[in-house]
C-alpha cells in the first residue's frame, strides 16, 4: 500500500526548458554580482564550499563565479551552486520575474493524489529554497500547499545513490515499500528501488532521458493511480 508519493522536478513534473533556461539564465546573469555583494554574509559558505569542491583554496570571488557559471552551464549538481541559485532566484520569484511551470498533467494530479490522502514530497538537485519557490509561485495557481516536505542535494544527498532514498524514508517515517517515487531518470528509479521504493518511470516528448527496463514508465500522470502502485 502506497502512503506517501515522492516527485522529481525537473523532466518530470516541469520541462527541463523551463529550469535551464529560466532559473539558470537569471542566475548566471547575477551570480558575479551577487558574490561580490554577499561575500561577507549569505555568499560566504557557498564561495567557502566552490574553493572546497574545486580544490582551488585561494580562488577570489571573480574567481569563484567563473567556476560556479562552469558548473552551471555543464548542469552540474553541485551543492554551492544549488544553493546560490536558490537565494537568487528567490528575489526574481518575489518581484514576479520568474515562475514554477508545470507540464499541463502535474497540478491537477497532484490536486487528486492531494485529495486522496497521498502524502507529497519533493526530491530534486535544486535547493530546497528554489522547491518551494517553484511550487509557491507555479504558473496557474500555487501548489506549494500540497506539499508536506521537500529533500534536496543538502538534506538528503546525491540522487543516485540508495542511501539517498533510505534517508528521506527515515525522514518522512514511512516505511519504503510504502514509497512511490516518480522519476525521467533511470539511474535515480534503480537507487531508488535498490533502498526498497516503488518506482514508476516518467517519460515526456522532448526531455533528453529516455525510458529504460525494468520499471514501468507513463507520459500521462493522469494515468498514475498510486493506490494501484
Amino acid at each position: 500500500m502506497i502512503r506517501a508519493v515522492v516527485v522529481d522536478i525537473e523532466g518530470t513534473i516541469s520541462p527541463t526548458s523551463a529550469v535551464r533556461e529560466d532559473l539558470y539564465g537569471y542566475t548566471r546573469r547575477r551570480l558575479p554580482r551577487w558574490l561580490a555583494d554577499r561575500r561577507d554574509d549569505a555568499a560566504a559558505e557557498v564561495i567557502a564550499q566552490t574553493r572546497e569542491l574545486a580544490g582551488r583554496p585561494g580562488a577570489g570571488v571573480g574567481e569563484v563565479a567563473e567556476i560556479l557559471c562552469g558548473w552551471l552551464n555543464s548542469d552540474v549538481k553541485a551543492a554551492p551552486l544549488k544553493t546560490a541559485q536558490g537565494l537568487i532566484c528567490a528575489e526574481g520569484f518575489r518581484e514576479g520575474a520568474l515562475f514554477g511551470e508545470f507540464f499541463p498533467d502535474a497540478p491537477a494530479a497532484l490536486r487528486a493524489w492531494h485529495a486522496a490522502g497521498f502524502a507529497l514530497y519533493v526530491y530534486s538537485s535544486g535547493s530546497v529554497r528554489n522547491q518551494r519557490d517553484w511550487f509557491a509561485h507555479a504558473r496557474g495557481g500555487e501548489l506549494a500547499s500540497l506539499i508536506g516536505g521537500w529533500f534536496d542535494l543538502a538534506n538528503a544527498g546525491a540522487k543516485r545513490e540508495p542511501e539517498s532514498y533510505r534517508a528521506i524514508a527515515a525522514a518522512i517515517d514511512v516505511p519504503a515499500a510504502q514509497i512511490l517515487f516518480l522519476s525521467d531518470h533511470p539511474d535515480e528509479l534503480d537507487a531508488a528501488v535498490a533502498a526498497g521504493w516503488q518506482v514508476v518511470g516518467v517519460t515526456r516528448t522532448g526531455e533528453p532521458n529516455v525510458a529504460r527496463p525494468p520499471h514501468r514508465w507513463l507520459s500521462d500522470l493522469g494515468e498514475l493511480d498510486p493506490a494501484a502502485g
